[in-house]
């Protein structure tokens, strides 16, 4: 019996198999298809197939790679599933997770957008997108409640977290100057006073040493590609960055630097380099930007591409896809709108997926490196704290365009809801969202689902 025992904890202990490249496709194909749920849901996805049933990574050095991945701007799942596609099978293991995990959803979502450009004003469809704003405006309150209990574990975060709140929507401050404010305080916090800050960081806590088939290539020294030569940070560079601003640069010369497609392919090269913190963190500076600063897209029409984007697959970011579409389909020219729409899809899709393979690819080989640092801990908790204040900057911008039909300015330029243009139904759609959410814990997918068909019945009342 005791026998038995020790062999069947042999067989727990000892890594599986290298696997071998089409077995991960397969599995990097059938992720990027059941990756919904944001990246809470996506990276527990992940850890699920990658450590606990196959375990092809070990727990450690999975979580290890997902603190580095927060640190990066962009979306972290998809980074995190290019990171272990590296560790496996180098770059084209790479390149296939981190395409694979955004094709599903990038296609869908292309689909979505073409038909809500063509049919969003038939009566049907808008009052179904009527009752999905609402359940968005739900789904976004809970991510600021989700991240505040991760992120806001005492007083110090919380002050982070309201000084974010007040520098965007009082002071107007640009979203990536508060994210660099809020790394500082993170890191010379540590420095004064080390406590407060310490233990904020992402993967902490007493994880089971689950080891797999990664580690145990790194005992045998089997996995060259992880050390960094003397030319990896000069030769990555010089092959991604072409990659990824060549054809921005090509676009702007050959249409003008006042184009659409020259507007699209800065503005969102800019977004892949400041979005910390996820989606929700910089959709309220995007909105801002779409609607206001470049009139692309109207308030409600926001909501409404995070909406399709909270049914699709794949990072939530796929929201600015949506703003892509849109903005190139309404700036079409003498082009299709369709085929401009999807060219600005296409685009926008490029200029924000391509820099997360060039952050992993030129820092994965020094991150192996690397263990626990707390500096980078505690700024990663300061920054974690300061995104809470950005979401909660973007829900209140959700409610007072969603529940409200008027907004008007008051001093700095601060939005308030004119009282008197109250939709009751808004209302009364968020409210029952929200109980349904963080109530009920009514998963988000069927409460998008109930929701745009109860818009569909309120619209007929």
């Amino acid at each position: 019996m005791s026998s038995l025992a020790a062999d069947n904890d042999a067989e727990t202990t000892q890594p599986p198999a290298m696997p071998t490249f089409k077995q991960a496709v397969r599995l990097w194909a059938k992720i990027g298809l059941l990756s919904f749920g944001g990246p809470a849901g996506q990276i527990a996805l992940m850890h699920k197939e990658l450590v606990e049933e196959r375990r092809w990574i070990g727990e450690q050095r999975f979580l290890h790679a997902l603190n580095y991945c927060m640190l990066l701007p962009g979306p972290e799942a998809q980074q995190l599933a290019i990171y272990i596609g590296w560790l496996l099978h180098r770059t084209l293991g790479g390149l296939v997770a981190g395409t694979l995990f955004v094709l599903p959803g990038a296609i869908v979502m292309l689909g979505l957008s073409s038909f809500y450009m063509l049919y969003n004003d038939a009566p049907v469809v808008e009052a179904l997108f009527f009752g999905v704003k609402a359940a968005v405006l739900a789904v976004v309150v809970e991510a600021v409640i989700r991240i505040g209990k991760r992120a806001l574990k005492n007083r110090v975060m919380v002050a982070i977290a309201v000084a974010a709140f007040l520098a965007i929507y009082v002071v107007k401050l640009p979203f990536p100057l508060i994210i660099l404010a809020a790394a500082l305080t993170g890191w010379i916090g540590n420095r004064l006073a080390p406590l407060p800050f310490s233990g904020a960081a992402h993967g902490k806590g007493n994880a089971p040493d689950i080891r797999g088939v990664v580690d145990l290539m790194f005992e045998r020294g089997e996995l060259d590609h992880t050390r960094p030569t003397r030319w990896h940070a000069p030769r990555t560079i010089a092959i991604w960055l072409p990659i990824w601003l060549g054809p921005v640069a090509l676009i702007a010369a050959l249409t003008g630097s006042n184009s659409v497609w020259t507007q699209l392919g800065s503005f969102f090269s800019v977004m892949a380099v400041v979005t910390f913190g996820g989606a929700y963190a910089v959709l309220a500076y995007v909105a801002q930007a779409a609607v206001t600063s470049f009139g692309w897209l109207a308030p409600g029409e926001m909501v409404d591409g995070l909406g399709l984007a909270e049914t699709t697959p794949g990072p939530l970011i796929l929201v600015l896809q949506f703003v892509g579409f849109v903005a190139a389909y309404r700036h079409a020219g003498a082009m299709s709108p369709l085929i401009a729409g999807s060219l600005g899809s296409l685009l926008t899709l490029w200029v924000t997926f391509v820099p997360c393979f060039f952050w992993i690819f030129l820092g994965a080989p020094y991150i192996e490196q690397l263990r626990q640092n707390k500096a980078l801990s505690a700024a990663l908790g300061a920054i974690t704290a300061a995104v809470v204040g950005v979401v909660m900057n973007l829900a209140l911008w959700f409610a007072l365009h969603v529940v409200f039909g008027q907004v008007r300015s008051v001093g700095l330029g601060m939005e308030v809801p004119v009282l008197s243009s109250l939709d009751w139904r808004a209302a009364l759609l968020a409210a029952a969202a929200m109980v349904a959410m963080l109530r009920l814990k009514i998963g988000m997918l069927p409460t998008l689902a109930g929701s745009a068909l109860a818009g569909l019945v309120l619209q007929a009342v």
